[in-house]
Order: structure tokens, then sequence, then C-alpha cells
């Protein structure tokens, strides 16, 4: 039994080491697209499950939040715990945890259960979204072949954001909200023994313990800050002891956690790839592109639906070339980085965006097909091509024995650009949108400051008022938040193009020939290994088959 046992487990190990990398990228990208649709399908159900389940306001809250809350706040933790007990492992168990807990929220009968099962998914993509992104880098040691693959990474995670209402507007309509769960329980179950079988298992260097109490810092100060942060994005006030409360204790854990890991010898996150310039400015980059991103996106959705007074399927039609295009220049943007180097390409991407949001400029209160075509198209090919400039470099600058940990960090910063970019634009949107609303002509001044505070408020008081006043109110509500779409637009701009001028430190060329050894088989009895490229299977470049290529921008 013991014989036939271990002989399965070598030909798994063999199967998985041996499995051609481009099968390897499919099964990673059927991990990602479901955790990319998690984070959205649920948008949709939200009036189904509150007429089924009857949260309060704070348990619907919870509802959708505590998903991305909990995933953004443990990816340092499993992203250095697979760098640690093998990357593979964590995202198998990532796997099984996602099946689980999509199963408990399908058949959730009260709002706490469904919160539970929420988290549970949190936790569950937290193993998954860095577990992808590391062994990818492990996978594929040729830098250029990497960047083709991450550029289809990036591209099926726009394609999974996107989706994911549409996935669940349409599931709504033939089934109950719970189906929206339902749908990742099948893929899991096909996804665990095809992983088992083909992924490869690496893991990072082992010296020293890891350090539990570190991991258990970054989480809680990561799930700190980024509560605060929605709550500043929620239009809570930002002295509220709600929201600077976890602000401060998340800021401290964080302080605390940085001090901790440069007095270790052998630190959780090494924090020595922060002073590599490519490293520090691909991550601070992709802060800015999702905080334009997001913010942008949240506010074009209320003008498509508000004031050009559009169903919420047209609105997700209308947003649809933008994700077009994000596929686009995923798939392109292997050939861009190699042509133009990460320095050009990302400067492009920043200064493309800003180009297409100050365009955008031109909207009013009146459809304009044409220009929110063209402007979308711009909007998603920019950011795309940012955002893949900038994970490839700081994924090809990481050591590999910290590819966890850097893609860990990577995500992180993601999901904290997307809140603040929320917090920061809408703060924006709201102080140009109200002052707008505080003289209209027969309103009094409470009804004024109601409508100062959205316009779908406004809307609600102008149809109470009745008559010209209301008919006045709404148009002036509908002329501020034009308004104030504009000044948003020019800051983000701003920032765009303070990104742009960011970018200008990372590396003028795309050098090939330093990552050939980056998938070199891992020492230690007992450990699985990824492919040799000096010795593997022959889909797989050898390093003297991997030229040093330099290409000036």
């Amino acid at each position: 039994m013991s014989g036939t046992t271990t002989a399965a487990t070598r030909c798994r190990r063999e199967t998985g080491a041996g499995a051609n990398r481009w099968v390897v990228l499919v099964v990673l990208c059927v991990s990602l697209l479901l955790v990319a649709l998690d984070a959205t399908v649920l948008h949709v159900a939200v009036p189904a499950v509150t007429e089924d389940l009857r949260p309060g306001a704070m348990e619907l809250l919870w509802i959708v939040d505590v998903y991305p809350l909990v995933c953004a706040s443990l990816l340092i933790l499993f992203g250095t715990l697979g760098d640690r007990i093998g990357r593979r492992r964590v995202l198998l168990l990532g796997y099984a945890l996602f099946g689980v807990a999509s199963g408990i929220a399908a058949l959730a009968d009260n709002a706490q259960v469904l919160i539970g099962a929420r988290a549970l998914l949190g936790v569950g993509g937290a193993m998954i979204m860095p577990a992808t992104l590391s062994i990818l880098r492990q996978v594929f040691p040729d830098r250029r072949e990497r960047a083709l693959a991450i550029g289809i990474w990036s591209a099926v995670a726009a394609v999974g954001a996107a989706i994911g209402p549409l996935l669940g507007g349409f599931l709504l309509e033939h089934f109950w909200w719970g189906s929206v769960f339902l749908v990742n329980i099948p893929l899991m179950i096909v996804s665990l023994p095809i992983g088992r079988l083909l992924l490869p298992e690496s893991r990072g260097e082992a010296d020293g313990p890891w350090d539990v109490v570190g991991a258990l810092m970054a989480a809680a100060g990561l799930f700190g800050l980024v509560l605060g942060v929605k709550r500043l994005g929620g239009g809570e006030a930002p002295f509220s002891p709600f929201t600077l409360a976890p602000l401060l204790v998340g800021g401290l854990m964080m302080a605390g956690f940085v001090r901790r890991q440069r007095r270790r010898k052998h630190p959780l996150v090494d924090l020595r790839m922060f002073s590599r310039p490519a490293f520090s400015t691909s991550v601070g980059c992709i802060v800015l592109a999702m905080l334009a991103l997001v913010g942008l996106e949240l506010i074009a959705a209320q003008y498509l639906q508000l004031v050009l007074g559009l169903s919420p399927l047209e609105t997700g039609l209308r947003l649809l070339p933008l994700t077009v295009a994000a596929m686009a220049a995923g798939l392109a943007g292997a050939k861009l980085l190699r042509r133009f180097g990460p320095r050009t390409m990302v400067c492009f991407g920043f200064c493309l965006t800003a180009a297409s949001v100050v365009t955008l400029t031109a909207m009013g209160t009146r459809d304009n097909t044409g220009l929110l075509l063209a402007g979308f198209v711009l909007l998603g090919f920019g950011l795309e091509t940012t955002l893949f400039g900038a994970y490839e470099s700081m994924l090809s600058e990481a050591p590999p024995a910290q590819s966890g940990g850097a893609a860990a960090i990577g995500e992180t910063s993601y999901q904290l650009g997307a809140g603040i970019g929320i917090a920061l634009l809408g703060s924006v949107m709201n102080a140009a949108y109200a002052p707008g609303l505080s003289s209209v002509p027969g309103v009094p001044s409470a009804d004024s400051k109601a409508a100062g505070h959205s316009l779908g408020e406004a809307y609600e008081v102008a149809a109470r008022l009745g008559g010209p006043v209301g008919g006045a109110l709404r148009q002036a509500a509908r002329n501020s938040f034009v308004h104030g779409l504009h000044v948003t637009l020019l800051v983000s701009a701003a920032l765009l193009l303070l990104g742009a001028v960011m970018a200008l430190r990372l590396p003028r060329v795309m050098d090939c020939g330093a990552d050939t050894t980056a998938a070199a088989p891992e020492s230690g009895p007992g450990r699985d290994s990824v492919p040799d490229p000096a010795s593997g299977p022959a889909d797989i470049p050898a390093p003297r088959e991997v030229a040093e290529t330099r290409v000036s921008a």
C-alpha cells in the first residue's frame, strides 16, 4: 500500500514538474477568474439578499464589504506562508476553502451566516491570489515569456471583474440569489484535482522560523487600514471614532510590523526589496493606477444611470469597451514591453489615461455615445498598460524566493489603491457637487442639505417637493453632478501625470537575461521543485537559449 502511494506521489510530482507551462497558466487563470468574479458578482444580488434575509443596514454593509476586507488583510500572511510551506499547497487549500465557503453562502438562511461565509471566501481568495502570481513567476523563468503570461493573467482579471455583475444578473433572472455562489463549486471541484496533478510545487528559502507574530501584525494592520479607508469611501466622517480608530490602530500595527521586519535576521517580508527603485516605483504605480480606475468607474456608473438615465444593463454595456480595451492591452503588453521597455511603457500608459480622462471632461447632461466610447477605450487601454508594466517590473525585480511575498505586496497595493481611490475621488466629487445645491430658489435649507449628500438623494427630495421647485432642484442637481465630475476628472488627470513622473525611475530597458536561473530546482530532502530549465522538458528553454536582450526605449 505504501509503495503504491509513494509511486503515485512520485508520478504526480513528475507530471506537475513537466506539465506544459501554458497549461499551468490556464489553471492559474481559472483560479484568478473565480476570485475576480466573486468580488463583483454579489453587487447585483444585494436587493434580492435584502428582501430574503432582511439584514440590518450594518449587516448589509458587512455582507458586501467583508470579502474584499478579509482578502486584502490576509494577502501578505498567505503569500509569505506559501513561500515557506509550498505555493501549490496553499493554492489547493484555498481552492477547497473557497468551494466550501461558496456552498455555505449559497444556503445561508440569515445575514450572520452569509457574513461568515463571505469572510471565509475572503480567506480562500487571499490564499489563491498571491499563489497564482508567484507560481507564474516560477513556471516562466524567461522574462519575455513571463511578460506574455502576466498579460494574459491581467486580462483574465479584467474579464472577471467585468462579467461578475452580468453573470449575477443572468443567474438572478433564472434562479435565486444563492446561485451566484453555487457557480464556484463545480469549477473548484474540477480545479482541485487538475491543480494537484499539473501545478508544480515551489518554495522559497526556509532559513529561520516563519514569523507568526509578524504575519498576524500585518493582517491586523491591513484590516484596520482597509476598514478605515472603506469607511471614508462610504462617506463616513473622517474624525468619527469608527473611522479614525481603525486607521490609527492599523497604522500603528503596520509601523510595528515594519520595525519588526527590519530587526529580524530572517524577516517575513524582505523590506530591502523596497530599496530597489524598480520595485518600490512599481508598487507606487499600482496604487496610483487603481486609485484612478476604481474611483472613476464608480462615478462613471452613477453618471450613466442617474444623469443619462440608463438602466443597469445598459450601463454595464457602456462600460464594456473599457474592459475589452484592458484585455487588448494585457495581451499586447508583452510585445510593448519588449519594444519600449518598462519606463516608456508605464509612462505612456499613465499619459494616455490622463489624456482620456481630460477628454471625458466634455461629458455633459446629454448623452454623447461616441465621446464615451472613445474615452472608455483609451481609459481601459492606458490603465491596463500601466498596471501590466508595473506588475511585470515588480515581479521580475523581486528575488524568486520572495515571489509569494512580492505578489502579496502587489495585490495589497491593488486593494489599497482601490479603497483610497473611492475615498479620495468620492470626497472631491462631494466637495464640488454640494455647493451647487445650496441656493436653489424655493428649496428649504434642510432639503438643500439632504440633496447635497448625493444625486440619488437629490432626486428623492425633488420628487417629494414636486412642481417647478422640484424640477429646478432636479436640474440643479444634474448640473452640479456634471460639474463635480469634471473637477474629479481633472484631479484624476493630475494624479495620473504624477504617476507618469514617478515611472521615470523604472528601468529604461527590459533585461531578459537576468532571470534565467529563477526556476532552478530547490535542494533539500522531500521538497518538490519547479522545472530546471537546463535539464527539464523540451518545452522550457534552457539558459543557453535565452539570450540577453536589451531594447532601447
